[in-house]
């Protein structure tokens, strides 16, 4: 089995508008850095467009109206201060949604070892009815949704390397024992949530990181909270939200990650995967804003989840 990645075109037609760090050339510098040699045997596969039905698992259906109500014809409008939509954005994010469905449908099935979603927007700052942060529907929430509905898998973990604390991820399974989400970020920062208090029903692990921390300080976080408690919990799928913008590159944040941290870090979630989930693990992007920190970042994943 090989390694999967989903793309499509449309994630670079939604829009943002001049200046926004959320671009379409996001998705440019991740392809082209997944054209190198190294990835000549990575099995690439358009990515399908998902369903209503898979997005109300996590989302009321009157949100998701909301939200396609949104919708420019031309032009673009924003959803709140940050988070601004153009006339292909629903059809980007319904894509993502499937995209992340059908990787989990991927590992489950034996059709691939692993995947890897490169799709935007990115999804793990959507909580339940709030779009904000860039995102619209939350793709890890509503895969590991897919994964227990769909599947019958009845542990998913969730774990969140992404700068910024998934608050969404988190608010839609504050009560869930059965969903794991486990977030390193960096604290303070937008969107001013996750901190070490914050757990849920037993179910979350934060582990935030101050300004100016680097590779020591990442490592540490992920052995010694993120790591321990995956293993306890033992997930029969690991769902990783894959933000590339800890790197030391990244305008938005603080953090001095290199792409051998993410490395690092990929090769500790397919151990867990291996010994737990019979492999199953999904991979997918959330932030990277530096064109090339995300490029680097995200091809040294890439090629640790082919290599195993």
């Amino acid at each position: 089995m090989n390694t999967r990645l989903y793309f499509h075109e449309i994630f670079a037609e939604h829009l943002t508008g001049p200046g926004h760090p959320e671009r379409p050339d996001r998705m440019m510098a991740v392809a082209t850095a997944l054209e190198a040699e190294a990835f000549q045997h990575l099995d690439r596969t358009e990515a399908p467009e998902g369903s209503l039905e898979s997005i109300y698992r996590c989302h009321p259906e009157d949100y998701v109206r909301k939200v396609a109500k949104a919708i420019p014809e031309e032009g673009l409008t924003r959803i709140d201060s940050d988070t601004i939509v153009s006339p292909k954005s629903f059809t980007a994010a319904l894509h993502g949604v499937g995209a992340a469905t059908a990787a989990v449908d991927d590992v489950v099935s034996g059709a691939a070892k692993n995947v890897f979603v490169a799709s935007r927007p990115p999804g793990h700052h959507a909580e339940k009815a709030t779009a904000m942060g860039f995102c619209l529907f939350n793709n890890a929430a509503i895969a590991a949704r897919h994964a227990q509905a769909v599947h019958g898998l009845e542990r998913v973990a969730i774990v969140d390397w992404d700068v910024h604390h998934g608050n969404g991820t988190q608010d839609i399974f504050w009560a869930d024992q059965t969903v794991f989400y486990a977030s390193t970020h960096q604290m303070p920062l937008y969107p001013g949530t996750g901190a070490k208090t914050e757990t849920g029903a037993g179910n979350i692990v934060n582990a935030p990181l101050a300004s100016g921390d680097g590779s020591e300080a990442f490592r540490a976080a992920m052995l010694e909270r993120v790591l321990l408690a995956l293993e306890a919990f033992r997930p029969d799928l690991v769902i990783i939200s894959a933000g590339f913008d800890a790197h030391y590159r990244d305008p938005l944040a603080n953090i001095n990650l290199t792409e051998a941290d993410f490395d690092w870090a990929t090769g500790r979630l397919l151990d867990v995967a291996d010994r737990h989930a019979g492999g199953r693990l999904v991979s997918l992007l959330e932030g990277g804003y530096d064109l090339r920190g995300l490029a680097v970042s995200s091809a040294a994943h890439v090629k640790r989840l082919m290599t195993g």
